[in-house]
């Protein structure tokens, strides 16, 4: 009989997750650009006229809904690559989806990370 580790070193690669952290990463990866989508709407309608803020919390103060809609959207990148990382690593996810929303929430850091680094 197999054991449970035999099991797991078997596993093919499959597009659907596997794993209940695979499947966050997955959700929380198709969330991100619909809360970009949402808070970019927010800045066409509702706070046209408003200017924004110099800082991020001048902007959550003048822009409300804008500004925390676009946060939630980075933290939900940022969130989808951490447990993207704990499914590959630690539960030993196989699978398109989840590797594909890892890559997204890394690149979605690297450029969080750049924009900190090197503001324009």
């Amino acid at each position: 009989m197999l054991e449970k580790e035999d099991i797991m070193s078997q596993r093919t690669w499959s597009i659907k997750p596997e794993t209940e952290p695979g499947w966050w990463s997955v959700g929380l990866i198709v969330l991100m650009p619909i809360l970009f989508v949402l808070g970019t709407s927010f800045s066409e309608s509702i706070y046209e006229s408003v200017p924004s803020g110099r800082t991020i919390l001048a902007d959550i103060t003048s822009r409300p809904l804008l500004a925390l809609t676009m946060l939630a959207g980075m933290a939900a990148g940022s969130a989808a690559f951490i447990t993207g990382l704990i499914a590959i690593f630690k539960r030993k996810e196989k699978n398109l989806l989840v590797l594909l929303s890892t890559v997204l929430g890394g690149l979605l850091i690297i450029y969080l990370g750049a924009e900190l680094l090197f503001p324009h």
